[in-house]
C-alpha cells in the first residue's frame, strides 16, 4: 500500500483516525511503501520546521518504509492520466498524476486524504481513513 504524502503529513501530527490505520496496517503486516514523490513533497516542509525533533521523527518514520520510484514508463502513464483528465477539464496536478500512474503500474492501493484527486484517476485502488 502507497502511503500518500497527506498520509504521512496525518501521521506526524498525531492525527487518530491515521494512527489508528497504520496501527490496523501494521497488525495485517501489510507492505507499507510511499513514493519519492512524497518524499519531495513532504521535504518542502520540513525545511520550515524549526524543531529537529519533529525533522527527526519525519525521518526516521521515513527510513521504515520502502519507496516506488519514478520510472519511464509511470511517466508516461502520468502524461497520459494528467492530459486525458486536462482534456475533461479536470486538474488534479503533476505531482498526484505521477504518484497514481506509479501505484497503478505496481498495482498498489494509495491511502490517502487527498481522495477527490485520486479517485478521478481510472482503475486506481484509493483508500481513505
Amino acid at each position: 500500500m502507497i502511503l500518500d504524502t497527506s498520509f504521512i503529513i496525518d501521521l506526524m501530527r498525531n492525527d487518530q483516525e491515521s494512527i489508528k490505520k497504520i496501527a490496523g496496517l501494521k497488525k495485517t503486516s501489510t507492505n507499507l511503501m510511499s513514493t519519492t514523490l512524497s518524499v519531495f513533497e513532504i521535504w518542502q516542509g520540513i525545511e520550515d520546521l524549526e524543531s529537529e525533533e519533529k525533522k527527526d521523527k519525519i525521518v526516521k518514520f521515513l527510513s521504515s518504509i520502502g519507496f516506488l520510484t519514478l520510472d519511464v514508463a509511470s511517466a508516461k502513464k502520468a502524461g497520459t492520466i494528467y492530459t486525458k483528465l486536462r482534456r475533461n477539464g479536470i486538474d488534479i496536478g503533476a505531482v498526484d498524476s505521477l504518484i497514481g500512474a506509479i501505484a497503478l503500474l505496481h498495482n498498489q492501493t494509495i491511502l490517502t486524504r487527498n481522495v477527490k484527486h485520486f479517485n478521478r484517476i481510472e482503475d486506481l485502488k484509493v483508500e481513505s481513513y
